[in-house]
């Protein structure tokens, strides 16, 4: 990923002119880029789906309203938080909205404060998302690379067995058990036991599932 796709990055749906002007001035402020569109087809074809930040996304648009934009995003597998705005809100509207995945509802004239509030904290949770992702995949891969031996050395760490009770469940001396314990901790990048445990309990009970 380049510096700009990690830089977060709001997209602004909205078919009014005026209003994409003033949100996106509003926006950046506050030191985030902001995309603008004011077109809900092209910005579903066209945006960037790995880019950190989040979607200002309008209700009410000729063509494709807001909640359909919503419903194909989740569909598609964005995992950008979305903030809906809308000029005309109902009960039901913003029952449907979050019920569509949608991170807040919030209307119009929104408030400044409210709407600059809702995006940093979706930032803040995508970037952390991001960041949960990027290490379970990290993991995975990690562990795709152990040995057969070393797999079943980890299993019975995560399990919270000495070394020398690894050992008579293997077979193995405590000084080979030794060995591979620290050869796991050098190869899996785990700085200590708790940062491997949690890191790699949930692949461990996948595997011996």
């Amino acid at each position: 990923m380049n510096e700009e796709t990690l830089s977060p990055l709001v997209q602004l749906v909205d078919d009014d002119a005026a209003v994409r002007d003033a949100l996106s001035l509003l926006i950046g402020t506050v030191g985030l880029r902001v995309k603008a569109w004011a077109d809900p087809q092209a910005f579903l074809r066209e945006f960037d789906r790995e880019a950190v930040g989040a979607i200002v996304l309008d209700v009410r648009m000729p063509g494709l309203g807001g909640l359909a934009v919503l419903e194909q995003l989740v569909a598609g597998g964005a995992d950008q938080p979305v903030v809906m705005l809308t000029g005309h809100g109902t009960v039901e509207m913003c029952r449907r909205a979050f019920k569509a995945g949608a991170a807040e509802f919030l209307e119009k004239p929104v408030d400044d404060e409210r709407l600059l509030e809702a995006l940093q904290q979706a930032i803040r949770q995508h970037v952390h998302s991001r960041e949960r992702r990027q290490g379970d995949r990290e993991a995975r891969e990690k562990h795709g690379q152990l040995s057969p031996r070393e797999r079943e050395v980890l299993a019975l760490i995560v399990e919270g067995l000495t070394n020398k009770e690894i050992g008579k469940a293997l077979g193995l001396s405590p000084r080979t058990v030794e060995a591979h314990r620290a050869h796991l901790f050098e190869k899996l990048e785990a700085p200590s036991l708790a940062q491997l445990i949690r890191r790699y309990a949930a692949l461990v009970d996948a595997g011996t599932a």
